[in-house]
């Protein structure tokens, strides 16, 4: 008798988890199909959190390759040592001597920033060129795989250049072509032969030229440097090197202001304004735009479903459950709209990367799966806030007016 007892609880439990499922699949049908019961109006409010969510998506793969994203090693036991006050002051040539008997210091190069114009002023045209010493350059960025034999031929032309592979592929440069550069703030033009195609990971976009072609076409630039690169031996030793180097010049007439390369480059960043309020500012009103459309758009559907609302109700739907619906149809939209913008996010990301925006701008910046996990996220999120109060006023309906309801 208990053994046919137990049995016939075991048919009722499986009977009973059948129906739920049923019932659950039921639901979820019920979801989908009045999710895009109105395609056109669920259509254009998916491609409008879509285009939210590929700003969202961008700005936060930005934040995330200034602020987040970690340097390479080698970048991580490099200094750059500028002018304390500004960027607009050089540094005298002896300084590098100075800087090369720091303990931990194993080289040092220095760099002019050259301001010009390749071909035009369009963006897609601009790239960072910078003056240096050949010799002892590639010691300090030792990340950068040039071929001995094109590093040689750099060194003994006084009008070479060294350009990156993804540069020289976007212009499709080879060794050996001509290269001719504006100059706008020095009065010179740069007549450069490509000597050398280094390979970087991340790729940088720059092109290299020897400093004493500048100083000989500019006298007065004889002695100086816009700043100067120092390779440390280990990473141990970055931070106390660096003081050194800041107190060994802290009473000269120029003070230096020693820092790591990824601090320098957000420097530049930086210089273009508040970047981290701009950046914020954009995802706040990313955001906001997202609940406003989906807002409106559960509003206009609870609106024109009010009679509906209400037979559900009288079919013994609990307020709870016409909650989770439309909650459920809010987040089902926000979340289309965001895997949308995501997936747009990723060639359109990818597409940005080939055009360089300044000094030390990651050119490797693509959509990483936390990035992606985030946005969808937000979308869920925002999906969830803006569709909560038109679900809860339909929940709160009155059978009774509900019926009498026309419209």
């Amino acid at each position: 008798m208990g053994t046919a007892a137990l049995g016939c609880l075991v048919e009722q439990s499986s009977t009973v988890l059948k129906a739920e499922r049923n019932i659950v699949m039921t639901l979820g049908s019920f979801i989908v199909r009045n999710t895009f019961r109105n395609k056109r109006r669920s259509l254009l409010t998916m491609i409008s959190i879509g285009f939210s969510l590929l700003l969202l998506t961008m700005m936060i793969c930005i934040w995330r390759s200034f602020y987040v994203d970690q340097v390479a090693p080698e970048a991580s036991r490099r200094l750059i040592i500028r002018d304390r006050v500004s960027l607009a002051f050089f540094l005298p040539a002896y300084y590098r001597d100075k800087i090369r008997n720091v303990s931990g210091v194993t080289a040092v190069a220095p760099l002019t920033w050259f301001e010009g114009r390749y071909i035009d002023n369009r963006p897609e045209h601009f790239f960072a060129r910078l003056a240096t010493d050949p010799d002892e350059y590639l010691k300090v960025a030792s990340d950068k795989i040039t071929p001995p034999d094109q590093i040689k031929a750099w060194q003994q032309d006084r009008a070479g250049a060294l350009v990156d592979v993804t540069l020289a592929n976007k212009y499709g440069w080879k060794i050996g072509d001509r290269v001719h550069i504006q100059g706008t703030i020095f009065p010179v033009d740069l007549d450069l032969t490509i000597r050398a195609i280094y390979h970087r990971d991340p790729p940088q976009n720059a092109l290299y030229f020897n400093t004493k072609y500048l100083e000989e076409a500019v006298p007065w630039m004889k002695g100086q440097a816009g700043w100067y690169s120092a390779q440390i031996d280990t990473p141990d030793h970055v931070a106390s090197a660096s003081k050194q180097i800041d107190d060994r010049f802290r009473n000269s007439p120029l003070p230096t202001k020693t820092e790591s390369e990824k601090a320098f480059q957000l420097g530049f960043v930086a210089s273009l304004g508040n970047v981290k309020a701009f950046i914020l500012g954009i995802c706040g009103a990313v955001m906001f735009a997202i609940m406003l459309v989906s807002a409106n758009t559960m509003a206009m559907s609870v609106r024109s479903r009010t009679r509906e609302v209400a037979v559900l109700k009288t079919l013994g739907f609990t307020r709870q459950r016409v909650l989770s619906i439309f909650v459920s149809e809010s987040v089902a939209i926000s979340l289309v709209g965001g895997a949308l913008g995501v997936l747009v996010a990723i060639p359109v990301i990818a597409g940005m990367t080939h055009r360089f925006i300044g000094l030390g701008i990651p050119l490797d910046m693509h959509v990483k799966p936390p990035t992606a996990l985030l946005a969808l996220l937000v979308a869920i999120v925002l999906g969830v806030v803006s569709g909560y109060l038109p679900a809860y006023r339909a929940s709160r309906m009155n059978i009774v007016e509900g019926l009498r309801h026309i419209g």
